[in-house]
């Protein structure tokens, strides 16, 4: 019998499909409908810093450096009651998870600057979540503001949230880094147990009748699993931490690529929100069809299997294989 059960952040999941931080799990029943659909887990969409804050009315530094470039601060949270969630009404959500399901739920929790707001890492913790996913979201707007600063208080903030909980941590990270293994290096010495790969930057439009900037939500294809799968076949076995793989997960081949990579989970946020729950049971068995045509008696068996350390030809995860992939594309001209 084919063995799907995976191993992430030291939780031992029935499969490698996870829902992640998305509005499902904002309704029980939701929430209910994906685990019987055979989700091995799922993550809360997150509680904002900027939330936290505006409810005790104290601003942080990093606030005030370019508020509107946070990805979704005060002009991006939709209003209150629709999607955002205030800190209690998301704690008691938590719970209510817990007592609801099963499987593991892991909070989520969306900053950028070490604070008082970081204590609801601990709170988080006391009411059940598995694990915590700590979202580092932000676009620097301000000329003024180095890299290495930022970089240097985004450890910082990993350290705080993980000295204030003992459930395992888990990082999403943003892959516009300069030196993205160095990061992740340094993020996973700060006490990180898992790295999620990647955020997806929500861009605005603008409406050319009206003249105002548009918001809106377009949802991840395939095409963009590429760029995870990347990185984490280049990181895997290099940074000491387990890999969650997001953004374009919508098949189950997409799953397969992911677990070669070197990730512990796919995690699907689009793929349910626009086909819903019975997606689920169709790419499982899909899975673990292909699975036993080649003889694959279990996930683990192929996890990294396809990363850099692992293949004939290394340099094609590099720059140096840049020219390969151009000439062979003129050749078909």
């Amino acid at each position: 019998m084919t063995d799907l059960t995976t191993t992430y952040l030291g939780l031992k999941l029935k499969n490698p499909l996870v829902a992640s931080a998305s509005p499902l799990s904002k309704k029980i029943e939701t929430a209910r409908q994906l685990e019987e659909a055979g989700v091995s887990a799922i993550v809360m969409y997150s509680l904002f810093e900027e939330q936290i804050i505006h409810e005790s009315l104290e601003l942080d530094h990093y606030l005030t450096r370019g508020t509107d470039s946070f990805a979704e601060a005060m002009t991006y949270l939709p209003d209150s009651g629709t999607y955002a969630m205030g800190p209690e009404k998301y704690l008691n959500q938590v719970a209510e998870l817990k007592k609801a399901l099963s499987i593991p739920v892991i909070g989520s929790l969306n900053g950028v600057s070490k604070g008082g707001w970081t204590s609801y890492a601990k709170q988080i913790e006391d009411a059940g979540a598995d694990a915590l996913e700590l979202n580092l979201y932000f676009v620097s707007t301000d000329p003024n503001l180095a890299s290495q600063e930022l970089e240097n208080a985004q450890v910082e903030l990993v350290a705080e949230v993980k000295s204030a909980i003992k459930i395992p941590l888990a990082v999403k990270l943003s892959p516009f880094v300069t030196s993205l293994p160095n990061f992740a290096k340094r993020i996973v010495e700060a006490g990180a147990n898992g790295l999620v790969l990647f955020n997806r930057f929500y861009q605005p439009d603008f409406d050319l009748n009206e003249l105002e900037i548009l918001h809106s939500l377009d949802l991840s294809t395939s095409a963009e699993l590429r760029l995870p799968l990347r990185w984490i076949s280049i990181l895997y076995g290099k940074v000491n931490a387990d890999f969650a793989l997001t953004s374009g997960v919508h098949t189950y081949t997409d799953v397969l690529k992911s677990m070669m990579a070197g990730a512990k989970v796919a995690m699907m946020a689009s793929s349910l929100l626009h086909n819903g729950a019975a997606v689920v049971p169709t790419m499982l068995k899909e899975l673990e069809g292909w699975m036993n045509e080649r003889e694959y008696k279990s996930i683990q068996q192929m996890q990294g299997s396809m990363s850099q350390k692992s293949v004939k030809e290394p340099a094609a995860f590099e720059r140096g294989n840049y020219m390969k992939v151009l000439n062979s594309f003129r050749e078909t001209i």
